[in-house]
């Protein structure tokens, strides 16, 4: 640290310590990097805080003078700013020497890296410096001292403002000093909303390239905007965002997250719309006289002093422009006898001009380019022509280009190269490949010159693309895959090819692959981008024809339902009005205006005879209609808020209404009187919350075909209910990820079909509670779903305005194979091998590294295992069975005397050749299967839970009895017998040392055991749930207990004492801490770290019992989680059967 900066600390020491409280402010310096978090803790562990601000002050004062500014900043982030300006006399000034050893044009090679990472473009090739706008850029950027704010560059088009935000940059000392977290650029141009989103997705997967914080995309700009947040405040602090090329105030809104801001614009006032300290460097119209010269001398390879008279003229001529300058460079560079010549053009001023304002001083730029195309070679001229179709901001791979002109990739590059030397196109060289494109003006130039042939001129790309690609075959290994992926479509529409437009979007081959390489939001964008011509086809098909359009409302119309006998239609809107039309001619019949809020559904009876129509509005109240009548005839009281949804039952005795106050209300049709209450809201409640605190919309219902059940859907569940006794038959989780927005029962079966906001509609067994089928293809939330009469077929419609009409068998038959959650797995040096189970009955063997799955054999298998060395695999079937398949030859040997009832579970010998089996039938099985040789371990009274192998051939089992047992496998003898529990015992650890083991139980206890007493050496108390799992740590001086609420509790093994109680985020909504049941849980070798598996997976700090990191599967109710002894690898399945092979990354 400097000397002036440790003075000035030790000056101001005794106010420091009497004022500062540490913690926030060393928060402040571990996310700068210059204190550790072993120095927190010593500063943590001092008694008062005024000790604890003396040992901070202390540290840094052995530090470096980065340390005294991150001290400083924090100073001022947390309001002590009195403080902060004691400190202020003694910043130290950061070095400007060099700071890498290696260099190439002045620039080391960590810039180089820096820059690159953060997609910042290079130098152009005939560069000149601008070093007193770099330095007051800096200066500006400086004055910013680590706090969020805004520095922008300003100037008119062409005046080089990108090439100066990325020359400022280009310095190892500032960047070292100031923005060590790296730099992060952004072409922003002109965007519109979807355009943004976009922006913002690909900026936030470039900063989680990891993916720690989250595998999917964020799904808008509000939730891209506290992505970015949280990207840039955890894992990139202290580094610079630059926007390039903003236009609009609104899009900046999107990047003001509290982070340090360059932007360059034509237009200063965009920043009216953001907060925070903000300074504006302008930059001069134009190049003056002697960098203009200094540009052209470089291009020309003439010293400033011997170039000719005409040089003044032609730079007095292109005003200043520095692109203007380096077109005219180029082509004097090619023809250097014509000064004379280029002069004349240019003064005549004979070129057309692509737009005449006021603000951009575009003249020159037109004249100069007009001059260099003019200047092409006449064979390559049309070439350049072709280039009017490129978007702005979009580089494109040779490859496309290839295919468009049906050349080598040589001779393409030739080409190109040639209007580059003339400054007509920019070339970016990224790896191996080359991607070109053209200055904004350039394009905007092209499309006025060549206005009448861009239809023919995308026609030609489209035709070219067709010739060499299908667009299912394409790869993401092709180096041109993305562009066709992001712009084919945008030809198609543009070449006014409308049929191969609409075979293009329609196809699920299409959608299905861009949705997994770029995700759904530039495919949305897409569809409403282009729905004039897509429309012909969703609506004007044979089959779907538009056959009535009626301005119904002067608001949004919430829901409308056809009359039994189809002869009307009911519409409810904002509006608070219900309106009655005939289905034939559009007329309208009646208007209702009795509720005084808007209304959220209308049903009519099922029975044509005597029609009556249910309303249900936010104003609380359920209304029935009888359209013989003008005015309501019953208005049913009850809910205590905003009423959602109405149905009436299948013979129409009973109407059934879904409410925001978290109920469900049966009432009598004939009396208008409430038949039942049925509080759904209490199916969320954990034990310790207040009810009232807590809101449980009740979205919708549907009944059964006989009328004796209901099914309803709150949140993320759906529940049903008998009628007749009004008690839950079951209830079913779909997931944290989305919300239920609809639900309907077949009319024919026990199937009912869900939308989720999930994009996804799912298939259900109502009489299994098993998901039949997952149906995905919409690309935003689906809000409603109804099947046929018949059940046959069902209807979706979604957000991403598509309706879409799906076969039931057919959708039942094509779900995808799932996996089962009872599965093995082997950790083998560098090797994942997963066996496992799925739902058609077949064993896999999948390789974790390379996800190669052999299928084994066809069983009826409930429990499978690996061999130690993956030699032999073992599975019990729900007959009672036992097989062994040695994988080498595919031999099955097959246990002689099988178990009675389903096999549970099932495990190898180390040496293995004896194989071990628990079942229902509550009996062991020890099997040596090489020699034909039985041990029965027979004793529980109850179902075996679960068996771990001891040391010198003994066995421990757990049991629904309460009991835990020691074995002999060899005699079958029990050595031991502890009556554990008086409830079900669900699981037993054993201690690494093998002197103890845990037990954990439904009594909502668990218990600590030494191997040599019948009695407990500590019982844990205080779960208020099931303790269903247990785990020592490594060094076996620590136990974790996992329960039913989510929580997890770490307790000293010697003492039995609580020392962490694990909730990792607050109860919100009724949900449990670990989103359901803690199921497993693992220690780290150094016991330092803790996972956990339950409503998806944590890791958790043993230190301070807070959790480290969340990764949440797609489904829920994970069983196990299998941990590499390395602590670097884990394997999971979720409920949905989904796979998940997880590597920690270094």
């Amino acid at each position: 640290m400097d000397a002036k900066a440790r003075n000035c600390l030790l000056q101001h020491r005794e106010a420091l310590e009497k004022d500062i409280k540490t913690s926030y402010i060393m928060d402040c310096m571990i996310n700068d990097g210059v204190l550790t978090v072993s120095e927190e803790e010593k500063v943590k562990n001092e008694p008062t805080q005024q000790q604890r601000a003396a040992l901070l002050i202390k540290m840094i004062l052995k530090k470096d003078n980065y340390s005294y500014i991150s001290f400083y900043n924090a100073l001022i982030h947390e309001g002590y700013k009195d403080l902060a300006g004691l400190l202020h006399g003694g910043i130290p000034v950061i070095s400007s020497s060099n700071g890498g050893k290696d260099s190439v044009g002045g620039i080391t090679s960590y810039v180089r890296t820096v820059l690159c990472e953060g997609g910042v473009p290079q130098r152009p090739v005939v560069f000149v410096t601008r070093k007193k706008l770099v330095n007051s850029i800096q200066q500006n950027l400086f004055k910013l001292n680590g706090e969020p704010g805004w520095v922008i560059i300003y100037g008119m088009a062409g005046c080089g403002k990108s090439v100066l935000a990325a020359e400022t940059v280009r310095d190892h000392s500032f960047l070292d000093g100031c923005f060590p977290g790296g730099v992060h650029w952004v072409s922003v141009g002109k965007q519109d909303k979807s355009g943004l989103l976009m922006k913002l997705q690909n900026l936030c997967a470039r900063l989680d390239q990891d993916e720690s914080f989250s595998q999917r995309l964020p799904l808008n700009i509000e939730e891209a905007k506290d992505r970015l947040r949280i990207l840039m405040l955890r894992k990139h602090p202290r580094s610079l965002l630059i926007l390039d090329d903003v236009w609009d105030p609104w899009v900046l809104k999107a990047f003001d997250n509290q982070c340090q801001i360059l932007i360059t614009t034509r237009d200063k006032s965009v920043t009216d719309s953001v907060m925070g300290p903000k300074y504006v460097v302008s930059v001069e119209s134009g190049l003056g006289k002697e960098k203009g010269l200094e540009i052209l001398s470089l291009f020309v390879n003439m010293k400033k002093a011997d170039l000719p008279e005409q040089a003044h003229s032609i730079i007095k001529e292109c005003k200043g422009s520095p692109l203007v300058v380096s077109l005219i460079g180029a082509l004097l560079r090619d023809f250097p006898n014509r000064w004379d010549y280029y002069l004349r053009q240019l003064q005549n001023k004979q070129f057309k001009r692509i737009r005449k304002s006021s603000f951009y001083d575009y003249e020159a730029l037109d004249e100069a380019m007009s001059i260099s195309v003019e200047m092409l070679r006449e064979d390559i001229k049309d070439y350049y022509t072709d280039l009017s179709i490129l978007q702005k901001d979009v580089k494109v791979p040779t490859k496309v280009l290839c295919i468009l002109w049906d050349m080598e990739t040589e001779e393409v590059e030739d080409i190109l190269q040639e209007f580059v030397n003339k400054s007509l196109l920019f070339c970016d060289r990224n790896g191996k490949s080359f991607c070109y494109y053209l200055h904004d003006l350039q394009v905007d130039f092209l499309i006025e010159k060549n206005r009448n042939q861009l239809q023919d001129l995308h026609k030609k790309l489209v035709t070219q693309f067709q010739r060499h690609h299908q667009p299912h075959t394409l790869s993401p290994d092709q180096e041109d895959c993305m562009y066709w992926y992001n712009f084919l479509a945008y030809h198609m529409a543009s070449a006014n090819m409308h049929k191969e437009l609409c075979a293009l979007m329609f196809s699920l081959d299409w959608i299905k692959a861009k949705t997994e390489l770029v995700g759904p939001a530039h495919l949305i964008h897409e569809f409403v981008e282009y729905r004039h011509i897509l429309d012909e086809k969703v609506f004007k098909a044979e089959t779907g024809e538009k056959l009535l359009e009626i301005k119904a409302h002067e608001d949004e119309v919430l829901c409308c339902a056809f009359s039994a006998d189809d002869r009307f239609i009911a519409t409810c809107s904002v509006d608070k009005k219900v309106k009655i039309w005939n289905s034939m001619t559009g007329e309208l019949v009646y208007i209702y205006d009795e509720h005084s809020e808007q209304v959220n559904c209308c049903h009519f009876t099922n029975n044509s005879h005597h029609l009556l129509l249910a309303t249900a509005s936010s104003d609380c109240f359920l209304k029935l209609w009888d359209l013989t009548q003008k005015e309501c005839r019953n208005t049913m009281f009850g809910h205590t808020n905003s009423v959602n949804h109405c149905r009436f039952s299948p013979d129409d005795k009973l109407l059934a209404s879904c409410s925001a106050d978290g109920t469900l209300k049966l009432w009598d049709v004939k009396s208008a009187n409430e038949r039942e209450s049925i509080n759904v809201k209490q199916f969320f409640l954990n034990s310790e919350e207040p009810q009232e605190d807590m809101e449980v919309i009740v979205k919708c219902c549907s009944w059964s075909a006989d009328g004796a059940r209901i099914m309803v859907a709150a949140k993320n569940k759906i529940f049903l209910f008998d009628i007749h006794a009004s008690g839950l038959l079951a209830e079913i989780h779909t997931g944290h990820h989305s919300t239920i927005q609809y639900c309907d029962f077949s009319p024919q079966n026990h199937l009912a079909v869900v939308a989720l906001s999930q994009c996804c509609v799912e298939l259900w067994n109502m009489d299994s509670c098993l998901k039949v089928a997952d149906c995905r293809g919409h690309l935003s939330w689906v809000h409603c779903v109804m099947f046929s009469p018949d059940g046959s077929s069902f209807l979706t419609s979604s957000d991403d305005q598509t309706i879409r009409l799906w076969e039931t068998k057919k959708v039942c038959e094509n779900s995808a194979i799932v996996l089962k959650q009872e599965i093995d797995v082997v950790f083998q040096e560098n090797e994942v091998m997963v066996l496992a189970v799925d739902n058609v009955r077949h064993l896999q063997l999948i390789n974790g590294k390379t996800g190669q799955t052999d299928y084994l054999t066809e069983a009826q298998v409930s429990c499978c295992c690996l061999s130690p060395h993956l030699e032999y695999i073992a599975f019990g079937g729900e007959d009672g069975a036992i097989e062994i398949l040695e994988l080498l030859n595919n031999r099955i040997f097959q246990s002689r005397i099988g178990h009675k009832k389903t096999v549970r579970h099932i495990q190898f010998t180390d040496d293995g050749k004896t194989l071990i089996s628990s079942s229902d039938d509550s009996s062991i099985q020890v099997w040596n299967w090489q020699s034909e040789e039985y041990v029965f371990l027979q004793a529980h009274q109850e179902t075996v839970k679960d068996f771990r192998l001891l040391k010198n051939s003994r066995l421990l089992s757990w049991s629904f009895d309460g009991t835990v047992k020691v074995w002999s496998i060899i005699t079958g003898r029990i050595e031991k017998d502890f009556v554990c529990h008086q409830d079900t015992v669900l699981s037993c650890d054993i201690s690494p040392d093998a002197t103890k083991f845990s037990s954990t139980s439904a009594d909502k206890t668990a218990k600590i055991w030494s191997f040599e007493l019948l009695s407990p050496l500590h019982e844990l108390r205080g779960h208020k749930g099931c303790v269903r799992c247990s785990a020592f740590s490594v060094d076996s001086t620590l136990l974790a207990t996992g329960d039913d609420n989510g929580e997890i509790r770490i307790w000293n093994v010697s003492n039995g004492e609580l020392l962490h109680l694990c909730a990792p985020i607050s109860v919100e909504e009724g949900a449990a801490t670990h989103g359901g049941w803690v199921t497993d849980l693992c220690f780290s070798p150094d016991s330092k770290m803790l996972v956990s598996a339950g409503g998806y997976l944590k890791w958790w700090s043993v230190d301070t019992g807070e959790s480290s990191q969340t990764f949440y599967t797609n489904g829920t109710n994970l069983k196990k989680i299998h941990v590499s002894p390395d602590f670097k690898t884990y394997v999971t399945v979720d409920n949905l059967g989904i796979l998940y092979i997880l590597q920690m990354l270094e």
